[in-house]
């Protein structure tokens, strides 16, 4: 919300008002609605076109360059199209005036129909036809939840978790797997339906239970005279069972070692209320039918795992709400149930699967899974946690209006076809939310960061109007984001430098500054190309050997060159002089700090690859005297060269559209890039990426073709964000060289070196057991 303020009830009209760009966004351009009604939440969805900038290059025609001077390209901030999902949950309470907002706000549809599911569609139809001029369009419950769990499984990484209570990170996000089915989903609402999915169609409701969510708010009520769910669960977190439960203790005196059986093992549900002296507190009662309830959960859904032979269980439905006692209740059970062998997994998004498979049923002639999507970290709350000694204000939030945006991405993107295991893949080097010392640092250090960030983007757009109110606007967005992830760093799944530079591109783009190092990339560009030529003529008088050395100097010097360390910005900043020579100079002496270099030469010393995929990084020296110079030795080994670039712009690092120019300018210049383009055997691609790092499952669809067709055996990755603070794991079936400079001291020295510090790791892909690689 705007300004982190406190939202309750009786702010309820001032906050929609106020700041509806926050809460329901876009409506005017809002094209198609959809709505799930549970017996306490409302989920609304709906589908709007956003206007933003994007950085767009192109290149002079420099048969008529006038001076030297003249600028390589230039650079125009236009206006794009994108398709963005909104899904907005909030209490019934508000329905109506929610839906006041809505007609107020909306300019126009292409739709005259609302798609509804859930329970409360029947009873809110004729308020919403009435309010909103729609027909309401009722769709079958049970469909719209898979749709939209395959949906969101499928497009928002660390999209299910394991909760792990009293772990040093209770929140434990897996993986997106490649392939999602089979999975048992129990969705526990009232009641509880277990469904068995084996396709993005085929599911089967295979059993279920009348003992749910409503029977714990029955008879929770009954018990304890609290009428609202949550408070429920507010008293079941304070309560302790053992004053109400029988324990396994309480009969045989201690453990029943013969049948395996704890003493602290729940024996009997409210098994003390009849003979207990005194009354049980209301907290220890709804401490005990959660655990009853949950327990009771967790073993039927154990059976129909087992009895269907299925490992991935998603649990959802009202009864979850994201509150730790309750999926800590239903973890123990599984984990007891299986003797670990199934895992409780929950969903970061469940209170959305209904309302966001409602509209994909009724968006089904735009084909919206032909499209991959992706969260807007900018636009979505987050997971909160809900747990009771957490700030009142956070709580309050949470209760009452939750978020969540998905932006349509240009390109389908898929794994990258040479990765080893693609289901155990983890992108990402450190997660923060399990490190806590490391999650401070980095915190801080991009809090540190903001004010040149926001000078950055206000002098890449001078004469834009508002440029320094929008500035301040992503500073105060940016800054709440930081603040959020202190508190609660689990919010969008694993926290980590990755996550934490992709929300600061995402801030950075709502508030329309899309490529805030645009007037910087094109001054080094321009400086760059200037020495090419004597950059190549320079190696070529080295002997072979001397010159390999060379090369990845020249590489890892180049890589200095990044605007996104501070250490390094600052010398830029106060030594425009500061350049290829003096990098080189700054780089550590070997042996490195991770040294394969030896290993390399002597696999030079062999047959050439076939084919050679280099993810690059920054602009200006690192792509021109680093990479080219590299690359065209590669090429006259007798390697194919793909280059995969960013589709979009993150921090300084060159995008598709500046390569193609680049490369085009460079190739004019040497005629071994000039023959290698026109011959097809230097290819430029996109990565579909728009991050400073890194991650091979989500990479564009168009790669991973090019890829398997020119056979590639050698994978180049370059830099801090895709080599050390993403990939550094990374295990693919082919060779692999992942090289940079350490430019923040604090991650050098726990590496065990210094600032500019090199890492140059050749890899080469494991054995199989028949010594087959």
């Amino acid at each position: 919300m705007a300004g982190c303020e406190r939202i309750g009830r009786d702010s309820m009209d001032k906050s929609i008002t106020l700041p509806p760009d926050e809460i329901f966004r876009n409506l005017e351009n809002a094209k198609r609605f959809a709505i799930d009604i549970g017996g306490s939440l409302t989920k609304l969805a709906y589908y709007s076109t956003v206007q933003h900038k994007v950085a767009k290059v192109r290149s002079f025609d420099h048969s008529v360059k006038e001076t030297e001077d003249d600028p390589l390209y230039e650079i125009s901030v236009q206006e794009e199209i994108i398709a963005r999902l909104h899904f907005i949950k909030f209490e019934n309470a508000y329905i109506e005036t929610c839906l006041d907002f809505i007609k107020d706000h909306l300019v126009n549809t292409e739709t005259k129909v609302i798609k509804a599911t859930g329970g409360g569609a029947h009873k809110f139809k004729d308020l919403i036809e009435k309010k909103l001029k729609l027909k309401v369009d009722k769709e079958d419950e049970m469909t719209c939840l898979i749709k939209g769990c395959n949906f969101v499984l499928r497009n928002i990484p660390h999209e299910a978790f394991v909760y792990v209570r009293h772990a040093d990170s209770e929140y434990r996000f897996q993986n997106t797997h490649p392939d999602i089915f089979p999975y048992l989903l129990v969705n526990i609402g009232s009641g509880v339906s277990i469904v068995k999915v084996e396709s993005e169609d085929k599911f089967e409701r295979i059993g279920g239970s009348s003992i749910g969510g409503g029977t714990f708010w029955g008879l929770g009520a009954l018990l304890t005279q609290t009428k609202r769910f949550d408070e429920l669960l507010q008293l079941a977190s304070r309560g302790q069972h053992t004053s109400v439960d029988m324990l396994v203790k309480d009969i045989y005196g201690g453990s029943y070692a013969s049948l395996g059986l704890t003493g602290d093992l729940i024996a009997s549900s409210f098994g003390k209320s009849a003979t207990a002296d005194n009354e049980s507190s209301k907290e220890d009662m709804a401490k005990s039918l959660l655990h009853m309830i949950s327990n009771d959960i967790g073993q039927l859904a154990c059976l129909y795992a087992r009895l269907h032979n299925l490992s991935r269980v998603y649990f959802g439905g009202f009864f979850i709400r994201g509150h730790p006692v309750t999926m800590h209740t239903i973890t123990y059970s599984i984990n007891f149930f299986t003797k670990g062998e199934v895992q409780a997994l929950f969903l970061r998004h469940e209170g959305y699967l209904g309302a966001i498979g409602a509209f994909l049923k009724g968006a089904e002639e735009d084909n919206p899974n032909q499209y991959s999507w992706g969260e807007n970290y900018a636009g979505s709350s987050g997971l909160m946690s809900v747990s009771p000694d957490l700030n009142p204000m956070q709580r309050a939030r949470s209760g009452t209006f939750d978020m969540l945006e998905m932006d349509r991405l240009e390109r389908k993107l898929v794994n990258l076809p040479l990765l080893q295991d693609p289901s155990s893949y983890i992108p990402d080097t450190v997660d923060l939310t399990e490190d806590a010392l490391a999650r401070e640092y980095w915190l801080f250090c991009f809090e540190e960061a903001l004010d040149g960030v926001v000078k950055r983007a206000v002098a890449s757009q001078p004469d834009l109007p508002q440029a320094v109110e929008r500035a301040e606007k992503f500073r105060q967005k940016y800054c709440h984001k930081l603040q959020t992830l202190r508190q609660q760093p689990f919010a969008y799944g694993s926290l980590t430098v990755r996550s934490l530079l992709d929300t600061r591109e995402h801030c950075l783009n709502e508030f329309n500054f899309p490529d805030p190092y645009s007037k910087i990339k094109q001054r080094e560009n321009d400086q760059a190309l200037k020495y090419f030529q004597k950059a190549v003529k320079a190696l070529e008088k080295l002997s072979w050997e001397q010159r390999q050395f060379a090369l990845i100097k020249g590489l890892l010097a180049g890589n200095v060159f990044d605007w996104g360390a501070k250490a390094v910005s600052d010398v830029l900043e106060s030594d425009p002089e500061f350049g290829f020579e003096e990098a080189k100079r700054q780089l550590q002496e070997r042996p490195w700090l991770v040294d394969c270099f030896d290993q390399w030469v002597e696999r030079l010393k062999g047959p050439p690859h076939t084919c050679a995929l280099f993810f690059v990084d920054n602009s200006g020296i690192d792509i021109i005297l680093g990479v080219f110079p590299f690359v065209r030795e590669l090429l006259c080994r007798g390697t194919e060269v793909v280059l995969a670039s960013n589709s979009g712009p993150a921090l300084n690092d060159v995008t598709n559209s500046e390569l193609q120019i680049l490369t085009e300018r460079i190739a004019a210049m040497d005629t071994v890039i000039q023959t290698a383009v026109r011959d097809d055997r230097l290819t430029l691609v996109q990565s579909g990426s728009s991050s400073p790092c890194l991650d091979l499952s989500r990479l564009d669809k168009v790669l991973a073709t090019v890829v398997r067709e020119r056979h590639t055996d050698l994978v180049v990755i370059e830099g801090m964000g895709r080599a050390i603070h993403t990939n550094y794991y990374a295990t693919l079936t082919c060779e692999s060289l992942k090289m940079a400079v350490i430019k923040n001291s604090w991650l050098a020295e726990r590496l065990g070196g210094k600032i500019f510090s090199v890492v140059f790791k050749y890899e080469q892909p494991p054995k199989s057991q028949d010594g087959a690689q």
